[in-house]
């Protein structure tokens, strides 16, 4: 998981990288103001690589028309085959820097339903007008939801083909798959076929302290996400475990301008234990562990992000001492 900051050349060199050391995807954040466009980097990563998939974690249909987004896509699928994966949510940091609100679950689920209607080839509606890609000729990507609340989870389990749950917490994981899957019963599908991925940071080392402290912007990034589920279901509602919001009872605010970057000064609220539960920290054995527990929590994938300064070195350690042992099991 990177975020698009330049020069480009450095996006695609550790896409390259991470494809050699075993990693199946490379995600980007979708904030075009904060970091460079993704959409025109994807075709440079796609053509420099040969098995990774790439995507957006996550888009929204806010800053990205949902026929753009769809366009964009399908376009991507037809030049590079299907190496896609659409992340999607109602919209943080691209849409509230420039002053504008996230789409509603009711804009996000009809986005939905546009993207993979269009990126499949089919007709939907839009404002009473009929509306297909005309040249569309493969399978859509698959659509994966990112949220955190009841009632966005239902979604997922009700209209996605996954989960995006932005924290590496197995208690609050069981209880977002657990509602997922419930959604996805209800709507007459099958649960199974949705995949669940975690996105978190990872900093494989020693130092303990020095990683909590360039990952902290992590828990004020999820913080701004839980806000709203509090000021929605409030602070102490039974719909939502405590180990998800309890931590942001200090939270006084936030500044995108440093948002996902280490020594984000809006995370002094963020205690050492949400770190050590949010993220992945210590020797590769813990990393190992950890995964192995989502694993069996019903996690299929791990998003790593790698924002602290020792990103060549995690990487690394991730290819030689985590991917190889997880897969050998």
């Amino acid at each position: 998981m990177l975020q698009t900051d330049p020069p480009v050349s450095r996006t695609v060199e550790i896409a390259q990288r991470a494809e050699a050391l075993g990693f199946s995807h490379v995600f980007t954040f979708d904030s075009a103001v904060l970091w460079q466009e993704p959409f025109v980097i994807y075709p440079q990563v796609l053509a420099a690589t040969h098995r990774v998939a790439v995507g957006p974690m996550v888009t929204n249909p806010v800053t990205r028309d949902p026929t753009v987004t769809a366009s964009a896509l399908a376009t991507l699928i037809q030049a590079f085959g299907p190496r896609i994966v659409c992340g999607i949510g109602r919209g943080d940091s691209a849409v509230r820097v420039t002053g504008a609100r996230p789409a509603s679950l009711a804009e996000l689920e009809a986005a939905i339903g546009v993207i993979r209607g269009l990126t499949a080839g089919r007709e939907v509606q839009l404002r009473g007008r009929s509306v297909r890609l005309p040249w569309v000729r493969a399978a859509g990507p698959p659509i994966w939801m990112a949220g955190y609340g009841p009632r966005a989870l239902e979604l997922v389990g009700r209209a996605a083909d996954g989960l995006v749950l932005q924290l590496a917490d197995p208690t609050v994981a069981r209880w977002a798959i657990d509602v997922v899957r419930g959604a996805a019963r209800a709507a007459g599908r099958d649960p199974a076929s949705l995949t669940i991925c975690v996105a978190a940071p990872a900093y494989v080392g020693d130092d303990q302290a020095h990683q909590r402290d360039q990952l902290r912007w992590f828990g004020g990034m999820v913080g701004n996400h839980v806000a709203e589920i509090v000021r929605r279901y409030g602070a102490d509602s039974a719909e939502v475990p405590r180990a998800l919001t309890d931590y942001i009872r200090d939270r006084r605010g936030y500044d995108y301008a440093h948002h996902g970057r280490a020594g984000n000064p809006s995370t002094d609220f963020v205690p050492d234990a949400v770190v050590d539960r949010f993220c992945i920290l210590g020797p590769a054995a813990a990393h190992r562990a950890r995964l192995i527990e989502l694993a069996s929590c019903g996690v299929d994938h791990f998003a790593l992000y790698l924002m602290h300064d020792r990103q060549p070195e995690t990487l690394a350690a991730y290819g030689r001492e985590v991917i190889p042992e997880l897969l050998g099991r």
